[in-house]
């Protein structure tokens, strides 16, 4: 699927949907209101307000080779899930191929599973992928899907705003980021938007945890009434009520966080819970994110699509 083919499938639903309420009205004409009418109603405002769908996740493809085991090397099954779902885009959250990010390991590995979503894939730049210096494989292999290093940048979708940032301070200049950040959401205020990165601000997993190195970027985003928060690096599926940059539930203001890092690679076990955390499971799978231009849901999905966690909130 091309990233054209997405476009037309946003615009054919919003053409679909406005011949649904068209068409409600039609048949409503010289009726009385029967006990249906109001679920009617609600079905064709739904239709004439057009969905998109977003599938994200990191921590995905093992080095060329890699046996798959119980717990390992299950990116086959997870690109398989996701191009069932028919996404409209797909998010790749860091870590996207192990174990050094080389542009051969991504092009023997990550480019036979996941690589067949490459024309819809924003990636993001994991630890990993510095393995190689500079992050020169991940940098060549996603070439045609962001503009290069520094590796941060914006996108857009079905009225969200959607921001990729690059996470490793230690190799770029995140003060520099920060101020890009700061800048673009003022000059381009958004209804809906959306950060993601590879490090979480809040993690209960029991390999990396938490980052208060992403305090910063959250405080930015915090002050700009951004929606939701992605992230990888630790291997498993998480959500957290809307947070504050500083840990603090508000269910009103904050941000809501998804660790979607059951991408394939291996699976992590659960650390100490932190405060704020919703739903955790130490599994592969995959976060989708159904987006409309106020509102969004989301679903936590096993490999074989099953439901494991789901919802649906405003935008703020």
């Amino acid at each position: 699927m091309t990233a054209v083919h997405s476009s037309y499938r946003v615009r054919m639903r919003r053409l679909l949907g406005g011949l649904a309420v068209a068409a409600l009205v039609l048949s409503g004409c010289g009726t009385g209101a029967g006990p249906d009418r109001k679920a009617d109603a609600e079905k064709a405002q739904l239709a004439a307000d057009p969905s998109a769908t977003l599938v994200a996740v990191g921590d995905i493809a093992c080095p060329p080779g890699a046996a798959k085991t119980r717990r390992t090397c299950h990116q086959a099954a997870t690109a398989k899930a996701a191009m069932a779902l028919s996404p409209d885009q797909v998010m790749v959250l860091g870590d996207e191929q192990y174990q050094k990010g080389s542009y051969r390991a991504f092009t023997h590995s990550y480019a036979k599973s996941w690589g067949q979503l490459l024309s819809i894939t924003d990636p993001v730049v994991g630890n990993h992928e510095y393995y190689t210096s500079g992050a020169r494989g991940y940098f060549r292999y996603f070439a045609q899907r962001q503009p290069g290093s520094p590796g941060w940048y914006v996108r857009e979708l079905n009225g969200w705003r959607l921001y990729v940032l690059n996470s490793n301070c230690g190799e770029v200049d995140c003060k520099a980021e920060r101020a890009w950040l700061s800048a673009d959401m003022d000059a381009n205020p958004s209804t809906c938007s959306l950060i993601a990165m590879h490090h979480p601000r809040f993690s209960s997993g029991g390999e990396h945890g938490s980052s208060r190195a992403m305090q910063p970027f959250w405080q930015i985003a915090y002050d700009h009434h951004v929606d939701i928060a992605l992230a990888g690096h630790d291997h498993d599926q998480e959500r957290f009520e809307p947070m504050s940059p500083a840990g603090v539930v508000e269910p009103t203001r904050g941000i809501q966080e998804f660790v979607s890092g059951g991408g394939g690679r291996s699976l992590y076990a659960k650390g100490t819970p932190v405060a704020g955390s919703a739903y955790f499971k130490s599994g592969f799978g995959l976060l989708e994110l159904t987006l409309r231009p106020h509102e969004y849901a989301w679903r936590f999905l096993s490999p074989k699509l099953g439901v494991r966690d789901s919802g649906s909130a405003s935008c703020r």
